[in-house]
């Protein structure tokens, strides 16, 4: 299926690593023109050469999104080389421990300025221009706002911010026939999953007992997985879907915990 992407002007925050990579590199396989925004010039810059080395277009701006300016900055420097957006991916986030017991003000605070507060930037800077475009926005989520994780107050409530807004701009966008959506991830292997499970007592089997609970396939999702259902939603091929949260997840979320191992 041809996706209708070629030549659109995509910003994917965090491009340069993880599922961002993955994005970053299926848009360009579908012909569009992805463009990474990300604090490192050199992890930017070498995404695009790989895109640029397999025959597709990309482009980079260096942004440290947790510095609001700089969402601003990231999206004029965008039009200044395009002069058009089409569309933008949220990704860029982490999982960084913030939890009720042990937490604090400044962390929570400093934990949702790296996943929540640029997406509304972004959204927000970039919105006349995909007004233009009648564009699309995809957010990328994570389970822990639904399921829980333990420890993790601050990543837990972004990601619900995260749901909440795809589902207010939705309605608030309506007007400019702009679509936007959500992805859920659940277990996505990415070099960020893989080192923080060598953090953890006999990684290799904690591994197995993550797998064995993902009821399709008891495997992890790949960056990929999410990658291509990330591009279908930016198109015009999904032009009736608007509002959703959509779990790329294996039924890890959803489906019955009896089906493991069955």
């Amino acid at each position: 299926m041809d996706l209708l992407l070629k030549d659109k002007v995509i910003i994917v925050t965090g491009g340069a690593k993880g599922i961002g990579e993955g994005i970053v590199k299926v848009l360009a396989g579908e012909g569009a023109i992805p463009v990474i925004v990300g604090r490192s010039e050199a992890d930017n810059k070498k995404v695009v050469a790989e895109v640029e080395a397999s025959g597709g277009q990309a482009y980079q701006v260096v942004a440290e999104l947790t510095i609001p300016e700089h969402s601003e900055k990231a999206v004029n420097d965008v039009l200044s080389k395009f002069g058009h957006i089409h569309g933008l991916v949220n990704n860029a986030g982490v999982n960084d421990g913030v939890g009720l017991e042990h937490g604090s003000y400044e962390s929570f605070i400093s934990s949702l300025h790296k996943n929540v507060i640029h997406y509304y930037l972004m959204a927000h800077y970039a919105l006349p221009a995909l007004k233009e475009t009648k564009g699309s926005i995809v957010n990328i989520g994570s389970k822990t706002a639904e399921t829980g994780q333990g420890g993790t107050s601050a990543y837990a409530a972004a990601n619900g911010g995260r749901n909440a807004l795809t589902r207010e701009w939705a309605v608030e966008l309506l007007k400019y026939s702009i679509r936007v959506n959500a992805i859920i991830v659940a277990e996505c292997w990415t070099p960020l999953y893989a080192k923080w499970i060598q953090t953890l007592q006999n990684p290799e089997q904690k591994l197995v007992e993550i797998e064995s609970k993902i009821p399709l396939g008891n495997r992890m999702t790949t960056a990929e997985e999410i990658a291509n259902t990330t591009a279908f939603l930016l198109s015009e091929r999904s032009s009736h879907t608007t509002g959703q949260l959509i779990h790329v997840d294996g039924g890890y979320v959803h489906l019955d915990r009896g089906l493991v191992n069955a």
